[in-house]
Protein backbone atom coordinates (compact mmCIF):
# COMPACT_ATOMS: atom_id res chain seq x y z
CA UNK A 1 0.00 0.00 0.00
CA UNK A 2 1.31 3.30 -0.83
CA UNK A 3 2.43 5.67 2.17
CA UNK A 4 0.76 8.56 -0.13
CA UNK A 5 -2.56 10.13 1.69
CA UNK A 6 -5.20 10.63 -1.19
CA UNK A 7 -7.06 13.92 -1.14
CA UNK A 8 -9.99 12.94 0.64
CA UNK A 9 -7.89 11.42 3.31
CA UNK A 10 -6.11 14.36 3.81
CA UNK A 11 -8.95 16.67 4.20
CA UNK A 12 -10.58 14.39 6.97
CA UNK A 13 -7.00 14.17 8.37
CA UNK A 14 -7.04 18.27 8.57
CA UNK A 15 -9.91 18.32 9.75
CA UNK A 16 -9.52 15.38 12.49
CA UNK A 17 -5.99 17.13 13.54
CA UNK A 18 -7.72 20.90 14.17
CA UNK A 19 -10.40 19.14 15.99
CA UNK A 20 -7.78 17.59 18.37
CA UNK A 21 -6.05 20.97 18.36
CA UNK A 22 -8.74 22.66 19.65
CA UNK A 23 -9.58 20.45 22.08
CA UNK A 24 -5.89 20.62 23.09
CA UNK A 25 -5.97 24.05 23.13
CA UNK A 26 -9.08 24.01 25.47
CA UNK A 27 -7.84 21.45 27.98
CA UNK A 28 -4.59 24.08 28.11
CA UNK A 29 -2.12 21.37 26.56
CA UNK A 30 -0.29 23.32 24.21
CA UNK A 31 3.42 24.62 25.87
CA UNK A 32 4.69 26.70 23.25
CA UNK A 33 3.63 25.97 19.77
CA UNK A 34 1.89 22.71 20.67
CA UNK A 35 -0.19 22.46 18.23
CA UNK A 36 -0.57 19.31 16.01
CA UNK A 37 0.62 19.28 12.41
CA UNK A 38 -1.02 17.95 9.50
CA UNK A 39 0.39 14.91 8.29
CA UNK A 40 2.75 16.07 5.02
CA UNK A 41 3.05 19.89 5.90
CA UNK A 42 6.14 19.11 7.11
CA UNK A 43 5.79 21.41 10.19
CA UNK A 44 4.02 21.43 13.81
CA UNK A 45 2.34 24.72 12.95
CA UNK A 46 -1.38 25.44 14.50
CA UNK A 47 -4.13 25.29 12.22
CA UNK A 48 -7.52 26.31 12.09
CA UNK A 49 -9.36 29.77 12.66
CA UNK A 50 -7.71 29.86 15.59
CA UNK A 51 -4.30 29.63 14.28
CA UNK A 52 -3.29 33.10 13.59
CA UNK A 53 -4.05 33.90 17.09
CA UNK A 54 -1.88 30.83 19.20
CA UNK A 55 1.19 31.60 16.79
CA UNK A 56 0.77 35.05 18.15
CA UNK A 57 0.85 33.91 21.68
CA UNK A 58 3.04 31.16 21.15
CA UNK A 59 5.84 33.98 20.10
CA UNK A 60 5.36 35.62 23.28
CA UNK A 61 5.37 32.37 25.57
CA UNK A 62 8.71 31.71 23.37
CA UNK A 63 10.39 34.63 24.24
CA UNK A 64 9.97 33.85 28.02
CA UNK A 65 6.93 36.66 28.56
CA UNK A 66 3.88 36.08 30.58
CA UNK A 67 0.79 36.45 28.40
CA UNK A 68 -2.12 38.56 30.37
CA UNK A 69 -4.74 36.78 31.94
CA UNK A 70 -7.69 36.94 29.38
CA UNK A 71 -5.02 35.99 26.94
CA UNK A 72 -4.50 32.84 28.99
CA UNK A 73 -8.26 32.56 29.55
CA UNK A 74 -8.94 32.52 25.84
CA UNK A 75 -6.26 29.96 25.47
CA UNK A 76 -7.19 27.72 28.00
CA UNK A 77 -10.98 27.39 26.46
CA UNK A 78 -12.09 30.01 23.65
CA UNK A 79 -15.12 31.25 24.33
CA UNK A 80 -17.04 29.76 21.62
CA UNK A 81 -15.94 26.45 22.74
CA UNK A 82 -17.75 26.89 26.26
CA UNK A 83 -21.26 27.51 25.20
CA UNK A 84 -22.53 24.35 27.20
CA UNK A 85 -20.25 25.99 30.31
CA UNK A 86 -22.27 29.22 30.24
CA UNK A 87 -25.63 26.54 29.79
CA UNK A 88 -25.07 24.89 32.66
CA UNK A 89 -24.34 28.36 34.80
CA UNK A 90 -27.82 29.12 33.31
CA UNK A 91 -29.58 26.16 34.30
CA UNK A 92 -27.95 26.43 37.73
CA UNK A 93 -28.73 30.22 38.42
CA UNK A 94 -25.00 30.61 38.92
CA UNK A 95 -22.94 33.63 38.02
CA UNK A 96 -19.63 33.25 36.52
CA UNK A 97 -15.94 33.02 38.15
CA UNK A 98 -13.37 36.10 36.32
CA UNK A 99 -12.56 33.84 33.37
CA UNK A 100 -15.89 32.68 32.30
CA UNK A 101 -16.83 36.54 33.23
CA UNK A 102 -14.46 37.42 30.65
CA UNK A 103 -15.40 34.24 28.20
CA UNK A 104 -19.10 35.05 28.22
CA UNK A 105 -18.56 38.81 26.67
CA UNK A 106 -17.85 37.09 23.52
CA UNK A 107 -21.67 36.67 23.35
CA UNK A 108 -22.52 39.96 24.76
CA UNK A 109 -23.11 39.06 28.37
CA UNK A 110 -20.88 41.15 31.10
CA UNK A 111 -21.43 39.87 34.68
CA UNK A 112 -21.22 43.86 36.49
CA UNK A 113 -21.30 43.11 40.24
CA UNK A 114 -21.04 44.37 42.66
CA UNK A 115 -23.01 46.83 40.77
CA UNK A 116 -25.58 44.90 39.84
CA UNK A 117 -25.64 41.22 40.94
CA UNK A 118 -26.82 40.05 37.03
CA UNK A 119 -25.53 40.57 33.47
CA UNK A 120 -25.83 43.21 30.74
CA UNK A 121 -26.45 42.11 27.50
CA UNK A 122 -25.22 44.39 24.70
CA UNK A 123 -26.57 43.83 21.18
CA UNK A 124 -24.82 44.27 17.28
CA UNK A 125 -26.48 46.62 15.59
CA UNK A 126 -24.93 47.93 11.97
CA UNK A 127 -24.67 51.43 11.17
CA UNK A 128 -27.39 51.42 14.29
CA UNK A 129 -30.17 51.00 12.31
CA UNK A 130 -32.80 48.55 13.22
CA UNK A 131 -36.87 47.83 12.22
CA UNK A 132 -39.66 49.21 14.52
CA UNK A 133 -40.18 45.14 15.22
CA UNK A 134 -36.93 44.45 16.07
CA UNK A 135 -36.75 47.23 18.74
CA UNK A 136 -40.67 46.29 19.85
CA UNK A 137 -38.69 43.14 20.18
CA UNK A 138 -35.86 44.27 22.41
CA UNK A 139 -38.08 45.89 24.40
CA UNK A 140 -40.34 42.78 25.37
CA UNK A 141 -37.15 40.98 26.01
CA UNK A 142 -35.76 44.20 28.32
CA UNK A 143 -38.95 43.33 30.21
CA UNK A 144 -38.88 39.72 30.07
CA UNK A 145 -35.60 38.68 31.59
CA UNK A 146 -34.17 42.38 32.40
CA UNK A 147 -34.73 45.54 34.12
CA UNK A 148 -37.85 46.74 31.57
CA UNK A 149 -35.56 48.89 30.14
CA UNK A 150 -32.67 49.74 27.80
CA UNK A 151 -29.99 52.49 27.57
CA UNK A 152 -28.92 53.66 23.73
CA UNK A 153 -24.77 53.53 23.74
CA UNK A 154 -22.06 55.94 22.16
CA UNK A 155 -21.93 53.41 19.69
CA UNK A 156 -25.27 53.79 18.59
CA UNK A 157 -26.16 50.00 20.15
CA UNK A 158 -28.94 48.65 22.74
CA UNK A 159 -27.93 47.03 26.16
CA UNK A 160 -30.24 45.66 28.09
CA UNK A 161 -29.74 45.33 32.32
CA UNK A 162 -30.90 43.22 35.01
CA UNK A 163 -30.56 39.95 33.68
CA UNK A 164 -30.36 37.14 36.10
CA UNK A 165 -27.77 34.41 35.27
CA UNK A 166 -30.69 32.07 34.93
CA UNK A 167 -31.93 33.96 31.91
CA UNK A 168 -28.20 35.16 29.90
CA UNK A 169 -29.17 32.27 27.53
CA UNK A 170 -32.76 32.69 27.16
CA UNK A 171 -31.67 36.32 26.25
CA UNK A 172 -29.08 36.21 23.88
CA UNK A 173 -31.11 33.79 21.92
CA UNK A 174 -33.84 35.20 21.85
CA UNK A 175 -32.32 38.49 20.58
CA UNK A 176 -31.18 35.84 17.51
CA UNK A 177 -35.19 35.33 17.46
CA UNK A 178 -35.52 38.57 15.96
CA UNK A 179 -32.56 38.80 13.20
CA UNK A 180 -30.11 40.51 15.89
CA UNK A 181 -27.05 39.54 17.76
CA UNK A 182 -25.24 39.87 20.55
CA UNK A 183 -22.01 38.20 19.60
CA UNK A 184 -18.46 39.57 19.99
CA UNK A 185 -19.81 42.91 21.66
CA UNK A 186 -17.63 42.85 24.46
CA UNK A 187 -14.17 41.51 25.20
CA UNK A 188 -11.09 41.52 22.55
CA UNK A 189 -14.05 41.63 19.83
CA UNK A 190 -14.54 43.95 16.89
CA UNK A 191 -17.38 45.49 18.68
CA UNK A 192 -20.54 47.73 16.84
CA UNK A 193 -19.88 48.67 13.73
CA UNK A 194 -21.09 52.59 13.45
CA UNK A 195 -22.34 54.80 10.17
CA UNK A 196 -24.00 57.53 9.21
CA UNK A 197 -27.19 57.62 11.41
CA UNK A 198 -29.00 59.43 8.35
CA UNK A 199 -27.40 57.44 5.82
CA UNK A 200 -29.58 57.18 2.46
CA UNK A 201 -31.71 59.93 3.54
CA UNK A 202 -29.16 62.76 4.24
CA UNK A 203 -29.37 65.60 2.08
CA UNK A 204 -25.50 66.34 1.93
CA UNK A 205 -24.52 62.98 2.46
CA UNK A 206 -21.41 61.81 -0.17
CA UNK A 207 -22.38 57.77 0.04
CA UNK A 208 -24.79 55.97 1.86
CA UNK A 209 -23.09 53.99 4.52
CA UNK A 210 -25.31 50.90 4.96
CA UNK A 211 -24.29 48.67 2.90
CA UNK A 212 -20.73 48.70 3.90
CA UNK A 213 -21.16 48.64 7.59
CA UNK A 214 -23.49 45.79 7.23
CA UNK A 215 -20.36 44.33 4.73
CA UNK A 216 -17.99 45.02 7.29
CA UNK A 217 -20.72 43.32 10.07
CA UNK A 218 -21.10 40.10 8.52
CA UNK A 219 -17.95 39.38 7.58
CA UNK A 220 -17.22 39.48 11.18
CA UNK A 221 -19.43 37.54 12.38
CA UNK A 222 -18.68 34.50 9.56
CA UNK A 223 -15.23 34.26 10.74
CA UNK A 224 -14.09 32.84 13.45
CA UNK A 225 -10.42 33.91 12.79
CA UNK A 226 -11.04 37.65 13.25
CA UNK A 227 -12.55 36.68 16.99
CA UNK A 228 -8.52 36.36 18.22
CA UNK A 229 -7.52 39.58 18.74
CA UNK A 230 -5.49 41.39 21.54
CA UNK A 231 -7.52 44.13 22.40
CA UNK A 232 -11.34 45.14 21.79
CA UNK A 233 -11.50 47.28 18.19
CA UNK A 234 -13.47 50.05 16.86
CA UNK A 235 -14.70 50.66 13.37
CA UNK A 236 -16.75 53.48 11.94
CA UNK A 237 -18.08 54.42 8.67
CA UNK A 238 -18.68 58.56 8.35
CA UNK A 239 -20.59 59.05 4.88
CA UNK A 240 -20.85 63.22 5.08
CA UNK A 241 -23.81 63.27 6.58
CA UNK A 242 -25.56 65.92 9.01
CA UNK A 243 -24.82 64.17 12.07
CA UNK A 244 -21.28 63.34 13.35
CA UNK A 245 -20.20 59.63 13.61
CA UNK A 246 -16.59 60.64 15.95
CA UNK A 247 -14.97 58.31 13.39
CA UNK A 248 -11.76 60.01 14.62
CA UNK A 249 -11.80 58.64 17.55
CA UNK A 250 -12.20 54.54 16.26
CA UNK A 251 -9.18 52.30 15.66
CA UNK A 252 -10.38 52.49 11.53
CA UNK A 253 -12.20 55.48 10.42
CA UNK A 254 -13.76 54.92 7.25
CA UNK A 255 -14.18 59.01 5.97
CA UNK A 256 -16.33 59.46 3.19
CA UNK A 257 -14.04 61.99 0.72
CA UNK A 258 -14.59 63.17 -2.55
CA UNK A 259 -11.31 63.12 -4.91
CA UNK A 260 -11.34 65.84 -7.29
CA UNK A 261 -9.96 65.39 -10.97
CA UNK A 262 -7.06 66.03 -11.93
CA UNK A 263 -4.80 63.93 -9.74
CA UNK A 264 -4.14 60.97 -11.39
CA UNK A 265 -7.10 59.06 -9.66
CA UNK A 266 -10.50 58.29 -10.67
CA UNK A 267 -12.22 61.12 -9.41
CA UNK A 268 -15.42 60.58 -7.34
CA UNK A 269 -16.32 59.48 -3.29
CA UNK A 270 -13.72 57.52 -1.72
CA UNK A 271 -12.79 56.42 1.76
CA UNK A 272 -9.97 58.25 3.46
CA UNK A 273 -8.86 55.88 5.58
CA UNK A 274 -7.59 57.29 9.73
CA UNK A 275 -6.22 54.28 12.03
CA UNK A 276 -5.62 54.45 15.75
CA UNK A 277 -7.85 56.60 17.56
CA UNK A 278 -8.53 55.90 21.42
CA UNK A 279 -9.26 59.09 22.65
CA UNK A 280 -9.08 57.41 26.64
CA UNK A 281 -5.37 56.80 25.77
CA UNK A 282 -5.38 60.74 24.41
CA UNK A 283 -5.08 59.92 20.64
CA UNK A 284 -7.13 60.84 17.64
CA UNK A 285 -7.38 58.08 14.81
CA UNK A 286 -4.46 59.80 11.84
CA UNK A 287 -4.97 60.46 8.55
CA UNK A 288 -2.74 57.57 6.36
CA UNK A 289 -3.03 59.42 3.15
CA UNK A 290 -4.83 56.62 2.27
CA UNK A 291 -7.98 56.36 0.10
CA UNK A 292 -9.87 53.35 -0.39
CA UNK A 293 -12.46 52.21 -2.98
CA UNK A 294 -15.86 51.73 -0.95
CA UNK A 295 -16.40 48.31 -2.11
CA UNK A 296 -12.91 47.65 -0.67
CA UNK A 297 -12.83 49.06 2.58
CA UNK A 298 -13.71 45.32 3.95
CA UNK A 299 -10.86 43.61 2.35
CA UNK A 300 -8.75 46.99 3.87
CA UNK A 301 -10.18 46.59 7.25
CA UNK A 302 -9.89 42.50 7.28
CA UNK A 303 -5.95 43.10 6.88
CA UNK A 304 -5.57 45.82 8.81
CA UNK A 305 -7.04 43.32 11.91
CA UNK A 306 -4.68 40.60 10.83
CA UNK A 307 -1.63 42.44 10.88
CA UNK A 308 -2.72 43.44 14.41
CA UNK A 309 -4.03 40.05 15.14
CA UNK A 310 0.08 39.11 14.44
CA UNK A 311 1.64 41.87 16.02
CA UNK A 312 -0.56 43.28 18.72
CA UNK A 313 0.46 43.23 22.42
CA UNK A 314 -0.88 40.03 24.21
CA UNK A 315 1.06 40.66 27.86
CA UNK A 316 0.02 44.19 29.09
CA UNK A 317 -3.93 45.01 28.67
CA UNK A 318 -3.02 48.93 29.20
CA UNK A 319 -0.87 48.75 25.68
CA UNK A 320 -2.77 46.15 23.91
CA UNK A 321 -4.74 48.85 21.03
CA UNK A 322 -3.59 49.58 17.66
CA UNK A 323 -2.52 52.51 18.62
CA UNK A 324 0.26 50.96 20.24
CA UNK A 325 1.76 49.21 17.51
CA UNK A 326 1.43 52.62 15.11
CA UNK A 327 3.53 53.79 17.67
CA UNK A 328 6.40 51.38 17.90
CA UNK A 329 6.38 50.53 14.39
CA UNK A 330 5.37 53.84 12.34
CA UNK A 331 2.69 54.25 10.23
CA UNK A 332 5.21 53.28 7.10
CA UNK A 333 5.84 49.88 8.47
CA UNK A 334 2.52 49.00 9.50
CA UNK A 335 1.00 50.34 5.84
CA UNK A 336 3.15 48.37 4.57
CA UNK A 337 2.76 45.23 6.67
CA UNK A 338 -0.96 45.64 5.56
CA UNK A 339 -0.34 45.90 2.04
CA UNK A 340 1.41 42.12 2.31
CA UNK A 341 -1.78 41.04 3.98
CA UNK A 342 -3.63 42.79 0.65
CA UNK A 343 -1.09 41.37 -1.87
CA UNK A 344 -1.34 44.65 -3.24
CA UNK A 345 -0.34 48.17 -2.73
CA UNK A 346 -3.13 50.81 -1.25
CA UNK A 347 -3.34 54.26 -2.96
CA UNK A 348 -2.08 57.12 -1.47
CA UNK A 349 -2.83 60.78 -2.55
CA UNK A 350 -2.32 64.58 -1.58
CA UNK A 351 -4.39 66.12 1.00
CA UNK A 352 -5.19 68.77 -1.92
CA UNK A 353 -6.48 66.03 -3.91
CA UNK A 354 -9.65 65.89 -1.54
CA UNK A 355 -12.53 68.59 -1.10
CA UNK A 356 -13.61 69.52 2.59
CA UNK A 357 -15.97 67.76 4.12
CA UNK A 358 -19.43 69.25 4.28
CA UNK A 359 -20.02 70.85 7.61
CA UNK A 360 -21.68 69.05 10.56
CA UNK A 361 -24.91 70.46 12.29
CA UNK A 362 -24.81 69.84 16.13
CA UNK A 363 -28.23 69.81 16.59
CA UNK A 364 -29.34 67.40 13.40
CA UNK A 365 -29.61 64.68 15.92
CA UNK A 366 -32.74 66.42 17.34
CA UNK A 367 -35.98 67.42 16.28
CA UNK A 368 -37.46 67.56 12.50
CA UNK A 369 -35.02 67.64 9.67
CA UNK A 370 -35.75 67.31 5.63
CA UNK A 371 -34.90 64.35 4.28
CA UNK A 372 -33.19 64.45 0.65
CA UNK A 373 -36.53 62.34 -0.38
CA UNK A 374 -38.88 65.43 -0.82
CA UNK A 375 -41.91 65.55 1.34
CA UNK A 376 -40.33 63.30 4.06
CA UNK A 377 -38.62 64.05 7.30
CA UNK A 378 -36.00 62.43 10.46
CA UNK A 379 -37.25 62.88 13.54
CA UNK A 380 -34.69 62.87 16.33
CA UNK A 381 -36.12 61.78 19.61
CA UNK A 382 -34.17 63.17 23.15
CA UNK A 383 -33.47 60.41 25.32
CA UNK A 384 -32.22 61.74 28.53
CA UNK A 385 -28.74 60.30 29.08
CA UNK A 386 -29.95 57.47 26.52
CA UNK A 387 -31.99 55.98 28.52
CA UNK A 388 -35.69 54.62 27.44
CA UNK A 389 -38.65 51.90 29.22
CA UNK A 390 -40.11 48.89 27.57
CA UNK A 391 -43.25 50.94 27.53
CA UNK A 392 -41.53 53.61 25.47
CA UNK A 393 -39.49 51.55 23.50
CA UNK A 394 -43.06 49.64 22.39
CA UNK A 395 -44.56 53.21 21.65
CA UNK A 396 -41.47 54.84 19.64
CA UNK A 397 -41.56 51.33 17.39
CA UNK A 398 -45.22 51.88 16.92
CA UNK A 399 -44.95 55.70 16.04
CA UNK A 400 -42.05 54.38 13.50
CA UNK A 401 -44.50 51.90 11.88
CA UNK A 402 -47.46 53.87 11.54
CA UNK A 403 -46.54 57.64 10.81
CA UNK A 404 -42.28 56.91 9.09
CA UNK A 405 -40.54 54.80 6.88
CA UNK A 406 -40.22 51.28 10.01
CA UNK A 407 -36.68 52.23 10.50
CA UNK A 408 -35.27 53.31 13.99
CA UNK A 409 -31.96 54.96 13.69
CA UNK A 410 -29.63 54.64 16.96
CA UNK A 411 -26.63 57.22 17.01
CA UNK A 412 -23.62 57.79 19.09
CA UNK A 413 -25.20 60.54 20.91
CA UNK A 414 -27.32 58.01 22.87
CA UNK A 415 -30.79 59.18 21.44
CA UNK A 416 -32.63 57.94 18.20
CA UNK A 417 -34.34 58.85 15.43
CA UNK A 418 -37.60 58.11 13.58
CA UNK A 419 -37.24 58.51 9.76
CA UNK A 420 -39.36 58.74 6.42
CA UNK A 421 -41.94 60.79 8.29
CA UNK A 422 -44.24 62.40 5.55
CA UNK A 423 -44.73 66.50 6.10
CA UNK A 424 -48.56 66.05 6.74
CA UNK A 425 -47.91 63.13 9.46
CA UNK A 426 -44.84 65.28 11.23
CA UNK A 427 -47.19 67.27 13.67
CA UNK A 428 -49.02 63.91 14.53
CA UNK A 429 -45.79 61.81 15.03
CA UNK A 430 -44.76 64.78 17.40
CA UNK A 431 -48.02 64.68 19.41
CA UNK A 432 -47.72 60.82 19.90
CA UNK A 433 -44.19 60.85 21.17
CA UNK A 434 -45.20 63.64 23.80
CA UNK A 435 -47.93 61.63 24.58
CA UNK A 436 -45.02 59.08 25.29
CA UNK A 437 -43.32 61.61 27.70
CA UNK A 438 -40.83 62.47 25.41
CA UNK A 439 -39.94 65.47 23.52
CA UNK A 440 -38.38 66.02 20.47
CA UNK A 441 -36.75 69.29 21.36
CA UNK A 442 -33.44 69.77 23.53
CA UNK A 443 -32.00 72.81 25.16
CA UNK A 444 -28.89 73.78 24.00
CA UNK A 445 -27.47 72.18 26.62
CA UNK A 446 -29.34 68.55 27.36
CA UNK A 447 -28.55 68.20 23.08
CA UNK A 448 -25.16 67.56 23.59
CA UNK A 449 -25.49 65.85 27.18
CA UNK A 450 -23.72 62.81 26.95
CA UNK A 451 -23.31 60.12 29.89
CA UNK A 452 -22.06 56.36 30.49
CA UNK A 453 -23.66 53.76 32.58
CA UNK A 454 -22.04 54.72 35.55
CA UNK A 455 -21.67 52.93 38.82
CA UNK A 456 -25.24 52.24 38.65
CA UNK A 457 -24.80 49.23 36.44
CA UNK A 458 -20.98 49.20 35.86
CA UNK A 459 -18.07 48.28 38.91
CA UNK A 460 -15.24 50.19 36.65
CA UNK A 461 -17.23 53.24 37.22
CA UNK A 462 -16.58 55.54 40.37
CA UNK A 463 -19.38 57.73 39.93
CA UNK A 464 -23.30 58.03 39.40
CA UNK A 465 -22.61 59.61 35.81
CA UNK A 466 -26.17 59.27 34.35
CA UNK A 467 -27.84 61.11 37.34
CA UNK A 468 -24.63 63.60 37.75
CA UNK A 469 -25.82 64.48 34.26
CA UNK A 470 -29.45 64.83 34.59
CA UNK A 471 -28.64 67.25 37.90
CA UNK A 472 -26.29 69.02 35.62
CA UNK A 473 -28.80 70.10 33.29
CA UNK A 474 -31.54 70.52 35.39
CA UNK A 475 -29.16 72.95 37.92
CA UNK A 476 -27.70 74.65 34.61
CA UNK A 477 -31.03 74.80 32.61
CA UNK A 478 -32.91 77.97 34.52
CA UNK A 479 -29.62 79.52 35.19
CA UNK A 480 -27.69 79.91 31.71
CA UNK A 481 -29.39 81.06 29.02
CA UNK A 482 -27.56 79.44 26.57
CA UNK A 483 -28.05 80.17 22.76
CA UNK A 484 -25.29 77.98 21.40
CA UNK A 485 -25.19 74.22 21.66
CA UNK A 486 -22.52 72.88 24.01
CA UNK A 487 -21.19 69.20 24.71
CA UNK A 488 -20.84 67.73 28.67
CA UNK A 489 -19.60 64.51 28.87
CA UNK A 490 -19.78 62.60 31.83
CA UNK A 491 -17.59 59.15 31.72
CA UNK A 492 -17.05 57.01 34.79
CA UNK A 493 -13.58 55.71 34.82
CA UNK A 494 -10.33 55.62 32.74
CA UNK A 495 -12.17 53.25 29.80
CA UNK A 496 -13.55 56.76 28.92
CA UNK A 497 -16.88 54.77 27.09
CA UNK A 498 -18.36 59.05 26.81
CA UNK A 499 -15.64 60.34 25.70
CA UNK A 500 -15.08 62.97 28.24
CA UNK A 501 -11.57 64.17 26.44
CA UNK A 502 -13.84 64.83 23.11
CA UNK A 503 -16.58 67.32 24.90
CA UNK A 504 -16.08 70.72 25.23
CA UNK A 505 -17.11 70.24 29.06
CA UNK A 506 -15.97 66.93 30.01
CA UNK A 507 -15.99 65.20 33.61
CA UNK A 508 -13.92 62.14 34.69
CA UNK A 509 -15.22 60.38 37.51
CA UNK A 510 -12.95 60.32 40.69
CA UNK A 511 -13.14 59.11 44.53
CA UNK A 512 -12.33 62.74 45.99
CA UNK A 513 -11.08 63.12 49.60
CA UNK A 514 -12.96 64.60 52.11
CA UNK A 515 -10.93 64.81 55.58
CA UNK A 516 -10.78 61.89 57.49
CA UNK A 517 -14.41 60.33 56.51
CA UNK A 518 -14.14 57.85 53.36
CA UNK A 519 -13.91 59.45 49.74
CA UNK A 520 -17.23 60.77 47.88
CA UNK A 521 -17.90 60.92 44.60
CA UNK A 522 -16.38 63.65 42.32
CA UNK A 523 -14.78 64.59 38.60
CA UNK A 524 -11.90 66.18 37.28
CA UNK A 525 -13.36 68.64 34.85
CA UNK A 526 -11.50 69.11 31.18
CA UNK A 527 -12.20 72.03 28.87
CA UNK A 528 -12.12 72.27 25.16
CA UNK A 529 -12.08 69.02 23.30
CA UNK A 530 -13.73 68.47 20.38
CA UNK A 531 -13.73 66.05 17.26
CA UNK A 532 -13.48 65.93 13.53
CA UNK A 533 -11.97 69.30 11.55
CA UNK A 534 -11.71 70.56 15.35
CA UNK A 535 -10.15 67.64 16.78
CA UNK A 536 -8.29 68.46 20.35
CA UNK A 537 -8.44 66.75 23.83
CA UNK A 538 -9.44 68.52 26.52
CA UNK A 539 -7.34 70.21 29.31
CA UNK A 540 -8.13 69.60 33.00
CA UNK A 541 -8.94 72.61 34.73
CA UNK A 542 -10.66 71.19 37.70
CA UNK A 543 -9.26 68.19 39.92
CA UNK A 544 -10.90 66.66 42.63
CA UNK A 545 -14.39 68.65 42.29
CA UNK A 546 -17.40 66.73 44.68
CA UNK A 547 -20.26 65.39 42.58
CA UNK A 548 -22.44 68.01 44.74
CA UNK A 549 -20.19 70.91 43.47
CA UNK A 550 -20.20 69.42 39.92
CA UNK A 551 -24.03 71.53 38.45
CA UNK A 552 -22.45 74.61 39.97
CA UNK A 553 -18.80 73.90 38.41
CA UNK A 554 -19.96 73.91 35.35
CA UNK A 555 -22.58 76.87 35.82
CA UNK A 556 -19.63 79.55 36.17
CA UNK A 557 -17.85 77.78 33.36
CA UNK A 558 -21.34 78.21 31.37
CA UNK A 559 -21.79 81.87 32.91
CA UNK A 560 -17.91 82.80 32.15
CA UNK A 561 -18.02 82.29 28.09
CA UNK A 562 -21.44 83.89 27.92
CA UNK A 563 -20.04 86.66 29.27
CA UNK A 564 -16.39 86.94 27.96
CA UNK A 565 -17.11 85.69 24.40
CA UNK A 566 -16.24 87.58 21.73
CA UNK A 567 -19.58 87.89 20.00
CA UNK A 568 -22.81 86.28 20.00
CA UNK A 569 -21.55 83.45 17.28
CA UNK A 570 -18.46 82.80 19.09
CA UNK A 571 -19.00 78.66 19.99
CA UNK A 572 -17.80 78.01 23.53
CA UNK A 573 -14.85 75.60 21.97
CA UNK A 574 -13.92 78.81 19.96
CA UNK A 575 -13.61 81.14 22.94
CA UNK A 576 -12.45 77.62 25.66
CA UNK A 577 -9.58 77.44 23.21
CA UNK A 578 -8.40 81.52 23.09
CA UNK A 579 -7.69 81.02 26.71
CA UNK A 580 -5.57 79.05 28.99
CA UNK A 581 -6.58 77.32 31.47
CA UNK A 582 -5.62 80.07 34.97
CA UNK A 583 -7.40 82.34 32.42
CA UNK A 584 -10.68 80.35 32.43
CA UNK A 585 -10.37 79.52 35.69
CA UNK A 586 -10.25 83.53 36.64
CA UNK A 587 -13.14 84.51 34.32
CA UNK A 588 -14.84 81.34 35.79
CA UNK A 589 -14.12 82.90 39.43
CA UNK A 590 -15.65 86.18 38.47
CA UNK A 591 -18.83 84.55 36.66
CA UNK A 592 -19.44 83.23 40.79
Amino acid sequence: MSGEFAPEQKRYLEGFVSGLQAARAARGLQPGNGAAAIPGSGGAEPVGPDAAAIKAQDRIVGAGQKLSDPEKFKRELHPFDGYERLKAQAAANEPPKPPDNFRWRFYGLFYVAPAQNAYMCRLRIPNGILKHWQFAGVADLAERYGGGYAHVTTRANLQIREIEPKNAVAMIEAIQDLGLCSRGSGADNIRNVTGTPTAGIDPQELIDTRPYAREWHFHILNDRSLYGIPRKFNVAFDGGGLIPVVEDTNDIGFQAVEVKDGFGLEPGVWFRLLLGGITGHRDFARDTGVIVRPAEATLVADAIVRVFIDHGDRTNRLKARLKYVLDAWGFEKFLAAVEEKLGRKLTRTPTQALAPRPPFDRTAHIGIHAQKQPGLNWIGVVLPVGKHTADEMRGLARIARDFGDGDIRLTVWQNLLISGVPDARVADARAAIAALGLSTEASALRAGLVACTGNKGCKFALADTKGHATAIADWCEPRVNLDQPVNIHLTGCHHSCAQHFISEIGLLAAKVEQGESDAVEGYHIHIGGAFGPDATLGREIYRDVKAQDAPATVERMLKAYMSNRASPAETFLAFANRHDVDALKALAAEAA
